[in-house]
């Protein structure tokens, strides 16, 4: 597990370091509280992955799809909403999570037995008003690898 201390005033350093621990993996699951920044970090790694559309959350459409300068397409859900794991097997998701493109995924823990059998989780954890912890662990089959 690698832990990174993070001030909000310096979440493109923090992102990029995210980027680079969590590079062989394209699904990444991001947990913590309501208002841990969940959706701020992942809307400053799409800006150092050149991300050219607006990012916000995804809330009530469930997924947001983004494309980079070069073309390349993220899909950014939200889960928080749903109240059955169905909701999510019905709009493909995982189709997503096999596509091979970059999956970021808030409030995975709605969907948690329809995740892939790898992916990287970062958990955000606030630590001050404007700190932040983020734990980055590899998962494979539910366990760490």
């Amino acid at each position: 597990m690698e832990k990174i201390h993070c001030h909000l005033g310096q979440i493109s350093e923090c992102a990029k370091l995210v980027i680079d621990l969590c590079r062989h993996s394209p699904v990444w699951v991001f947990q913590g509280a309501m208002g841990a920044g969940k959706t701020t970090l992942i809307r400053a790694i799409a800006v150092e992955l050149g991300v050219v559309d607006i990012v916000k959350s995804p809330t009530y459409g469930l997924v947001n799809e983004y494309e980079d300068s070069i073309g390349n397409t993220y899909f950014h859900f939200d889960f928080y909403r749903i109240e059955d794991p169905m909701e999510a097997v019905d709009m493909g998701v995982e189709e997503y999570f096999k596509s091979g493109k970059h999956c970021w995924i808030e409030w995975p823990e709605k969907i948690e037995d329809l995740l892939p059998e790898e992916f990287m989780k970062i958990y955000i954890r606030e630590v001050g008003p404007d700190q932040r912890e983020i734990c980055i662990t590899k998962l494979i089959n539910g366990g760490s690898d």
